[in-house]
């Protein structure tokens, strides 16, 4: 046993723990130390005090704790914790929070070492030992200083709709204090692990399980002949495997071949590494430009490898790129990234047996808590597994430390779903970084070729693009997502004459499906290349080409659509953004700039149904009673919870503080995934209407109001391939966006930069402002320097948090934000969303910058960080 002081009491913790996190954790029951890529200590998430330094717990041995004194967030004094709970929500330092109580640690570190001479500088070269994906780290820092300087700003609750405020659980999520799933520990929980391919394609010959199941504290080893029912599941198409069976082949290295439940998760993980598989390994089939057209298919019991094709004309191309001044012809790359959200994914099943039900007898219902994107599909998809209805399966949300697309697809739901109801037990299964880079959906690498052309005075007037996308082995939505960068191929500029094709590939390299931007970033950086490329050619600035043709109110663009109102955004930021572009360049700075758009909803023909419940609690002799707001999205840090709060707040006239916001499957409100930039547009349209049905019934208490958001009104591409519609409307709304980035043009170094986006209506300004500074943080990543490329094997060549390089504080710049309001007619409070648009512009406005810097034209990201571009080979 290892003896040390914890938070001011003698504790003991076994030796055989692999860190001291793990004692903390899993022994000791501390949980504001978070596990986010243990035992690499690459993110930071599990800082402690031990012995009054700031200390990575996953890298401390329990051989170095042995004698000293550790402190967590638990045992600080609880005034200075208020403190620093306040400091971090009232600057909205904080979003998904996974990461906040590892910082706030730091930072009662820093502030202990240097006092008020403590500066932002310093701050943020300390800061390096820690990762945060949301936040960009610009208000973290902003609350750094203001506990150093003693100048925390007082905590506002957020009213209605337009108002600033705290997020919700934002003092609960800095501290700590808030669960996420893995610091959940129902009585008798056991642990379960997965045992993943060793090959991204290979006919498994036998799995042996006996070694595994023989060890001791072991209660089960499954197999894909272990599922009741559907051994396949997925967004759109049923084509992803529970897990491979004998006589199976693997597609890719996230195959799932056991699972091993245990009574500890060392155990489990012990005991999944035990688990004998033989293979017969088959060559890979991983370069897109020749797996497309293959007779041989890549993906186990799938027919063919085009997964989707999204194409559409407008005009005569040929003729109008013939009659141009000026054409441009060019193919750009973009590269496999990675979400690297800091809460690995995790999944906590609790079954409910008939009271005095035998061992082995089935379970009567099962509750799973899930992070995922969707928990309605979530619940359908774990009934289907285990053949049972749905009524039988409760998903509840709890908000998850981060997603950005990489939640939609389930994870270990079904796995955690099938131990728990095999052995009525609770189970929790939790992957770790290594597991969790190898299995969910990364973002789309394409190569994309773009002819375009314009006349002598700008005037854009015939493009012509082809789109080759790597989707991975199954489906996800990667046809969405293609589907997505076809009908944003244009970007937010007219042309008459248009012909865009899109083809999603199936292959053996890493899944690939939603990730915050959704193919518009892609097409984005390359249409912004062709712009830059065309505005040198008529000799005029980036920013008077895309003046010269950005879309306006009854313009047609892009499919087809003719454009309403909201789009007087575009416009709007690209005026907003002028003067520091013009600036900058008088400055002699290198300059560049993108103007982007991007849609809010599914769209494309989809019908799309959001729903909420309001329901009054009764009132006590303490009180009024609580209000419940049901909604249908996943909080996963954007702040939806907050916008469904402040509609109530604006629609019924109550405090903050009386409000509960509730997600799970209780009621049947679901619609589908939290994505597309949409939860706040059709979070806020459901709630809404909600309220107005409790109004109108004089909200009683105990009554279900229920309310819903529709949008039935868009159009598919093949809606207008076919004939079916002139003129369609393939999205209801759109953002915009315009970003200009400031370098320096003798060290290169990104200096500022400038951000104007159009929202719609900003529900809560400083939750808008800190989306977008994320949202920057994560596009200049995208474009220098992030990837995530697979060999010739289909092994991803980055297997840890470190080798994706992502951009450290001290290397973030500053990011004006400018919050430009043109509201979207006919949505609720003119709503436009803001999640997605924020890195669509980015990398096209750094490969201006570095044109002029260095006089160099980029058309492969990333743009600094070659080791992290594509495998040259399999796209040529």
């Amino acid at each position: 046993m290892t003896q040390f002081e914890l938070n001011g009491e003698t504790v003991t913790a076994r030796d055989d723990h692999p860190h001291l996190l793990a004692a903390l954790r899993e022994e000791l029951d501390v949980t504001s130390p978070k596990d986010g890529c243990s035992p690499t200590g690459q993110c930071g998430c599990c800082t402690v005090l031990i012995d009054g330094k700031a200390r990575i717990a996953c890298q401390t041995s329990m051989d170095k704790a042995a004698g000293a004194e550790v402190q967590t967030l638990e045992g600080f004094d609880p005034a200075e914790v208020a403190r620093m709970a306040d400091a971090f929500a009232a600057c909205g330092a904080l979003q998904c929070g996974f990461c906040t109580p590892g910082i706030v640690v730091r930072t009662k570190a820093l502030i202990d070492k240097h006092g008020t001479d403590l500066t932002r500088e310093q701050a943020s070269r300390h800061m390096g030992a820690h990762l945060c994906r949301c936040t960009g780290y610009i208000k973290v820092l902003d609350a750094v200083e203001a506990l150093a300087h003693d100048d925390v700003p007082v905590v506002v609750q957020p009213g209605g709709v337009g108002s600033r405020g705290v997020k919700y659980e934002g003092r609960e999520l800095s501290i700590g204090t808030r669960d996420f799933i893995d610091d959940m520990r129902p009585e008798g929980m056991l642990h379960g692990a997965l045992h993943l391919s060793a090959h991204a394609r290979a006919d498994v010959v036998s799995i042996d399980t006996a070694s595994a199941a023989a060890m001791d504290g072991v209660r089960a080893v499954l197999t894909a002949d272990d599922i009741p029912a559907a051994r396949r599941v997925g967004l759109i198409h049923k084509d992803w495997p529970v897990m491979i069976p004998e006589g199976g082949r693997t597609s890719y290295l996230g195959d799932v071949l056991a699972v091993v439940v245990a009574d500890t998760r060392q155990l489990a993980r012990a005991a999944a590494e035990a688990v004998d598989v033989t293979y017969e390994v088959l060559e890979p089939m991983v370069d897109p430009v020749r797996v497309v057209d293959s007779d041989e298919p890549a993906v186990w019991e799938l027919d063919g490898n085009r997964l989707s094709t999204s194409a559409y004309t407008r005009g005569d191309v040929d003729a109008a790129l013939a009659a141009s001044a000026h054409t441009v012809s060019e193919t750009f790359q973009t590269q496999r990234i990675e979400h690297a959200f800091l809460e690995p994914e995790s999944t906590l099943a609790v079954p409910t047996m008939a009271p005095g039900a035998p061992d082995g007898d089935e379970p009567e219902s099962l509750h799973v808590y899930s992070g995922g994107q969707g928990i309605w599909d979530d619940r359908n998809d774990i009934a289907a597994v285990l053949g049972v209805d749905t009524d039988r399966v409760t998903t509840e949300l709890v908000s998850n430390g981060g997603a950005f697309g990489g939640k939609e697809d389930m994870s270990n739901q079904a796995h955690t779903a099938l131990a728990a109801w095999t052995l009525g037990r609770p189970v929790k299964i939790t992957l770790s970084r290594e597991e969790s880079l190898l299995m969910h959906p990364k973002r789309h690498p394409i190569r994309m070729t773009y002819e375009a052309g314009c006349d002598a005075e700008g005037a854009l007037s015939a493009i012509r693009v082809r789109m080759i996308g790597d989707s991975g082995p199954y489906a996800s939505v990667g046809m969405k997502v293609l589907e997505r960068a076809a009908g944003h191929a244009t970007g937010p500029y007219l042309f008459d004459h248009v012909d865009v094709e899109a083809i999603a590939v199936r292959t053996n390299n890493s899944v690939c499906g939603a990730f915050r931007g959704f193919g518009a970033n892609q097409a984005q950086f390359a249409m912004e290349g062709v712009i830059e490329r065309l505005a040198e050619q008529v000799g005029i600035t980036g920013w008077e080409m895309r003046s010269r043709n950005v879309v306006r109110p009854g313009t047609v663009w892009g499919p087809g659509q003719k454009m309403d109102d909201g789009c007087d955004g575009a416009r709007l930021c690209l005026d907003a953004v002028k003067p520091a572009y013009d600036e900058a360049l008088a400055a002699g700075k290198a300059v560049g700039m993108g103007l982007g758009l991007k849609n809010s909803g599914l769209g494309n023909g989809f019908v799309e149904i959001a729903k909420a419940v309001l329901r009054y609690g009764e009132d006590t002799a303490d009180g009024p009673g609580r209000v419940e707001v049901r909604h249908c999205w996943t909080e996963m840090g954007q702040g939806v919870h907050t916008v469904c709060q402040q509609v109530a707040i604006e629609e019924l006239g109550i405090p903050a503080e009386r409000i509960d916001v509730i997600v799970d499957t209780t009621r049947e409100l679901g619609a589908g995934q939290t994505t597309g930039s949409r939860g706040t547009l059709m979070g806020a349209g459901s709630v809404k209407a909600a309220c107005e049905a409790a109004k109108a019934d004089g909200c009683r208490p105990g009554v279900d109001y229920e309310g819903e958001y529709v949008v039935d009104w868009t159009d598919s591409l093949a809606d207008l391939a076919e004939g079916r519609v002139e003129f369609p409307v393939i999205h209801s709304t759109f953002g915009y966006a315009a970003q200009v980035v400031v370098m320096d043009p003798e060290t290169g170094e990104v200096e500022k930069v400038v951000a104007a986006h159009d929202v719609g209506r900003a529900v809560n300004p400083m939750l808008c402002e800190g989306q977008i500074e994320g949202a920057v943080h994560m596009g200049l990543g995208y474009a220098l320097s992030e990837g995530f490329p697979c060999d010739e094997s289909g092994f991803p060549t980055n297997t840890n948090l470190r080798s994706l390089d992502i951009i450290r504080p001290k290397d973030m710049p500053p990011v004006e934000v400018i919050l430009v309001e043109s509201p979207q007619p006919d949505s609720p409070y003119g709503i436009k969303g803001v999640g997605e648009i924020g890195l669509v512009p980015t990398a096209g406005a750094v490969a201006g910058a570095i044109r002029r810097a260095t006089g160099e034209w980029h058309t492969e990201l990333p743009m600094r960080n070659e080791s992290n571009r594509e495998r040259a080979g399999a796209w040529t």
